[in-house]
């Protein structure tokens, strides 16, 4: 398509006229235009246009000039759009259409709210909701640029040059000015910049908030926790057809106790100061308080990408469970992003990031996170611009979990109720954004599946799996000619058979070589090393593991409570059936493994659930089927058998 001309505009153009100042309506959808087809000096002569169809085409950028001031309704779905700032130029625009502009993130949608003040509906949702949270970030954020100013002016000695300093001062507010996920940081920081540049404007007297339409609030619903004590639901025993939707809300954070255990070991860290910050009902059937049946299955925190962090950590985590996958900012509670399949019921999620090349040739990183559960597909989720972009339909029974590959970013396993691992490489997507996925081995187990963990040492060698009968390995290496291939050694953890063939529902990796795993014996958490267990293989099979130590925990026979590992603070984590949060330090059996077995050491730390005078609800015990952390430790996620979210921070 080339340039735009007044002929095509009138084809187009609704009502019918030879005049472009008549047209009310116009749609340019699907012509493959791009940004420099949009000739302004064509467009301003639309006087009277009000609603524009820009779909389906290969926009990347709009121009900032096209001078149609009277429109309300604006549609760009499907396009390359990277920035929205040129919306700014439409005041009267009431309705807007953005799906499936990948490279839109959540900074995007909030900027889109505060540029638009009459904004009613963003892709066809009530876009109240966002100008609620614009309002609060904007209060905050004009409340610690101001104290930054303060602070500031303060610091500025006498013979400084006044215009030098207001300069230094706009580039210091926004390189030291923070507030909300890191999700949220193109936004804050655009907004501190213009807040920053309007107080230096006005000699710091005022700052102006931005004026937002008044809007009807929504109901804000607290969850009331009841006392919930039934054994964990397998995967197999949840019926096809059951319903579940979501619904976020959040209550004031009560006090949590925490509770010490006897006395770590020489050279442990002290207990966690950690106090309870948001308690969220994500998952909600239809959208109901009043839900707490909707199991929740598992979370993971999305790793940090950004270049030159490698020491970052990230602060958001994915959730799933009923029919929803949610994505929520841990520091503010706020669930950025929500994904249903009605007649789903998600069991477990993965992230991983992909570099994808748009058609003009920009490389832009992806997040991806990968959903699965009960029907047995695989959804891949474009996590910032909010949308499926690929299914797989893996396996024909339930995927009980799934994992990205370390090392190869486009590989994926996943673990099914039909006794079959199969490694997938999901692909980078095309220029239409969808997934051409291949399979690449499929490992055959005699037992269900339940938890998989790449070998820390040699992820591309071999991967471990928690299985209904046990833990098992098999070689994934993908130079070897057999596609198809049986588990190659079973682990045993005790002697004689009475232990052989006992489910083991949590694995983890401590460090490159120690396994924390769970399930083989009541009431503890086996520490073993990989290397030296493997240096016994020979021809045996099953192979004893070689224990290296043993953690005290619960005694319950209930089954499903996942564990989880912070490598770098040398942290294991697991919930229980009392609603608690079982916390251990193994740094020293990481430097130094003791010569011979000793007693089960007791955690550091146990986690407790609220008490009930603290909601002010009959709250006694909820089970904590899952927990997990970020790599820093700063924040702590668990998942409860009562569709509660819980996310702790580290004082």
């Amino acid at each position: 398509m080339g340039p735009l001309t007044a002929r095509l505009l009138m084809q187009r153009g609704r009502p019918k006229s030879d005049r472009l100042g008549k047209i009310r309506s116009l749609d340019l959808s699907g012509l493959k235009l791009l940004s420099e087809h949009l000739d302004p000096k064509l467009l301003s002569r639309l006087k009277q246009l009000q609603e524009l169809d820009l779909s389906n085409n290969q926009l990347e950028t709009l121009p900032a000039n096209l001078g149609l001031s009277h429109l309300r309704i604006l549609r760009c779905a499907n396009n390359q759009l990277g920035d929205v700032t040129a919306l700014c130029q439409f005041p009267q625009l009431e309705e807007l259409s953005l799906e499936g502009n990948p490279f839109l993130t959540v900074s995007d949608n909030l900027k889109v709210s505060f540029l638009l003040p009459k904004l009613r509906k963003v892709n066809g949702k009530d876009a109240s909701s966002t100008c609620t949270q614009v309002e609060n970030l904007n209060r905050e954020l004009t409340h610690r640029v101001t104290a930054h100013w303060e602070k500031f002016m303060a610091a500025l000695g006498p013979g400084e040059e006044a215009e030098k300093a207001q300069a230094d001062f706009v580039r210091s507010a926004v390189r030291d000015v923070r507030y909300g996920p890191e999700s949220l940081r193109e936004f804050t920081q655009w907004r501190v910049r213009m807040i920053s540049e309007e107080l230096v404007a006005s000699g710091g007297t005022q700052v102006h908030e931005a004026d937002f339409p008044k809007r009807p609030l929504e109901t804000t619903v607290t969850y009331k926790p009841r006392a919930r004590l039934v054994a964990l639901k397998r995967p197999d025993e949840v019926p096809p057809n059951l319903p579940s939707t979501k619904r976020a809300c959040t209550s004031p954070s009560p006090s949590a106790q925490m509770e010490g255990g006897p006395a770590g070991p020489a050279g442990s860290q002290p207990a966690l100061q950690l106090e309870p910050l948001h308690f969220l009902q994500c998952h909600s059937r239809n959208n109901s308080p009043q839900d707490l049946k909707t199991q929740l299955w598992a979370c993971a925190f999305e790793p940090a990408w950004e270049e030159g962090h490698s020491g970052a950590t990230s602060q958001t985590v994915a959730t799933c469970g009923g029919e929803a996958v949610c994505v929520i900012d841990c520091q503010t509670g706020i669930v950025l992003h929500k994904y249903k399949a009605p007649g789903e019921e998600f069991f477990s999620v993965a992230w991983t990031a992909l570099m994808v090349v748009t058609q003009a040739g920009h490389k832009k990183r992806w997040s991806v996170l990968a959903a699965a559960g009960l029907r047995g597909l695989v959804r891949l989720l474009h996590v910032r611009a909010g949308f499926c972009c690929g299914v797989i339909r893996a396996h024909k029974k339930a995927i009980a979990t799934l994992c990205f590959s370390p090392t190869h970013e486009t590989h994926l396993f996943t673990a099914s109720y039909d006794k079959r691992i199969i490694l997938w490489n999901i692909g980078v997507p095309n220029h239409d954004y969808e997934f051409q996925a291949s399979q690449l081995l499929t490992l055959d187990s005699a037992s269900i599946p339940l938890r998989l963990c790449p070998v820390a040492s040699c992820p591309d060698a071999y991967l471990l799996a928690g299985c209904e009968g046990g833990c098992c390995c098999w070689d994934v290496r993908l130079d070897q000619p057999q596609k198809r291939r049986a588990c190659e050694v079973e682990f045993v953890f005790a002697t004689g058979s009475e232990a052989s063939g006992r489910r083991v529902d949590g694995l983890a990796f401590v460090n490159e070589d120690i396994v924390a795993s769970k399930g083989s014996g009541v009431g503890t958490i086996c520490l073993w090393s990989w290397s030296q267990t493997w240096l016994g293989r020979g021809t045996r099979s099953p192979l004893a593991v070689v224990v290296l130590a043993r953690l005290q925990w619960s005694s319950t026979e209930l089954a499903y409570f996942s564990l989880s590992t912070c490598p770098d603070k040398g942290i294991v984590l697991c919930g229980d059936e009392e609603g608690s949060v079982w916390i251990y330090d193994v740094r020293h059996i990481l430097k130094q493994p003791p010569p011979q077995l000793a007693a089960p050491q007791a955690p550091v730390q146990i986690l407790k659930w609220p008490q009930p005078l603290a909601l002010g609800q009959p709250v006694t015990k909820t089970m904590v089927n899952t927990v997990v952390a970020n790599a820093a430790l700063t924040y702590l996620t668990a998942l409860t058998d009562s569709n509660i979210v819980a996310i702790w921070r580290r004082c």
